[in-house]
């Protein structure tokens, strides 16, 4: 099916390609040997800031290059999600490959990796042996559940980590069942996680004496940390939080709502003042005098009546009209965008948050830019997923002196 010109707004001009040796990172040189999803982005979140990543993949390639849509034959997330790293190959289970490894740890500062515990060990490539090569190397390890307890060894997806932290329990109508995201939230969550304990280990050797380290992230524990006090409330009260929908039961009225004309708004008010702009734009100020109003609890007991006005209001009028009206009062209120809505959106557009860039096969591609703005050392996207072992010479041949016939004999035997 066609995509119509709403769904697919114009692109903004392609975007300078920042230069190679830009952005805080710059120097720093991280081996992303981790697969699909959480060990990636903490390495795309370090390539973004400068610094030089390398993907060590297998030579079947990282399962994430066939994972969601393509584009002849080019997988679109792995665009986004290898950018900014070189790509070579190398088979760990061979020894020639587990030489390649080392030799690229002793040019290293970080290592991200996601294999089950114990993985790397049978190989001989454990933080013992790789930091008797490096010992200043921080070693980022992404699992599951972590190197230890007793579900360690279990084989583990973003999935199962969402279902079990409580999330899917919290997510959803009261009347439905339990919820899961629809996309990578605890993979996301692990990744952002994992870069920031990377940069704290980096701190820590660089500027506080300190040698390399290795980080033990699960997936479990990152998204168990944003999600609230709910290990407190039950702790304390003996309370386990349900499914409320799109309501919260921290603030009210906080819900979605349908306009006259189709389109859906989301509202929050957290504070008290939006609270109180919100009845008054609804025609509804006479609640504002209510003994319960004044707490942000007791207007969550009172959430049918909140919705009945708001939703009521808003029911009335279209869209373009009750967000003309919400900004006007100083109250809280977003549209509920497709992503078709957000690529079209102005504000989106004026600060590119959307980067247009300049991909090898696809020529120029929207995707996300670099997640937040440094006033004097300013990331960027070099350039997007490469192909499989694209920069096997660069990396073996120009940087670790391999031969062309040595590299031939590895490709021959199944190493590269």
């Amino acid at each position: 099916m066609p995509i119509s010109s709403q769904q697919h707004p114009t692109a903004q001009p392609l975007a300078a390609a920042a230069p190679l040796n830009t952005g805080p990172l710059a120097g720093v040189r991280v081996l992303d040997i981790a697969t699909i999803y959480a060990g990636p982005l903490a390495a795309t979140m370090l390539g973004d800031l400068g610094a030089d990543v390398i993907k060590v993949e297998h030579p079947q390639g990282d399962p994430a290059r066939t994972h969601g849509y393509s584009k002849d034959g080019q997988g679109l997330w792995w665009k986004v999600l290898s950018r900014n790293k070189r790509t070579v190959t190398a088979d760990f289970s061979h020894p020639a490959g587990r030489k390649l490894l080392l030799a690229l740890v002793r040019t290293a500062d970080v290592l991200i990796e996601n294999f089950r515990p114990g993985v790397l060990e049978g190989w001989g490539l454990g933080p013992e042996q790789l930091h008797a090569v490096n010992p200043g190397l921080v070693i980022l390890r992404v699992t599951g559940f972590g190197q230890s307890g007793p579900y360690a060894k279990r084989r583990a997806f973003g999935t199962l980590i969402e279902a079990m932290s409580g999330f899917a329990h919290m997510t959803g109508t009261a009347e439905g069942p339990p919820t899961l995201p629809p996309f990578g939230l605890a993979d996301g969550t692990a990744g952002l996680a994992g870069a920031f304990a990377v940069m704290t280990a980096l701190y820590h050797r660089d500027t506080r004496g300190g040698g390399g380290q290795v980080i033990d992230e699960s997936l479990l524990e990152p998204l168990l940390m944003v999600l609230g006090p709910a290990p407190t409330v039950y702790d304390q009260l003996g309370i386990v939080p349900g499914r409320y929908g799109n309501r919260s039961q921290n603030n009210a009225p906080r819900n979605a709502y349908r306009t006259r004309d189709g389109r859906w708004v989301a509202i929050s008010c957290s504070s008290q003042t939006v609270a109180e702009r919100v009845m008054h734009l609804v025609g509804h100020p006479e609640v504002i005098d209510e003994d319960w109003f004044g707490s942000a609890g007791q207007r969550v007991e009172h959430g049918d009546l909140l919705d009945e006005r708001v939703g009521g209001w808003i029911a009335d009028r279209d869209a373009d009209e009750v967000i003309e009206a919400f900004v006007r009062a100083g109250a809280a209120l977003a549209p509920i965008n497709t992503i078709a809505d957000l690529l079209a959106d102005p504000h989106v557009q004026e600060r590119g948050i959307i980067a247009t860039v300049d991909d090898d096969d696809l020529g120029p591609i929207r995707m996300q830019n670099v997640a937040f703005r440094m006033s004097d050392t300013p990331g960027g996207i070099r350039f997007t997923g490469r192909g499989l072992g694209q920069d096997n010479e660069a990396v073996y041949r120009d940087e670790l002196d391999i031969s062309d016939d040595e590299l031939a004999r590895l490709r021959a035997e199944g190493v590269l």
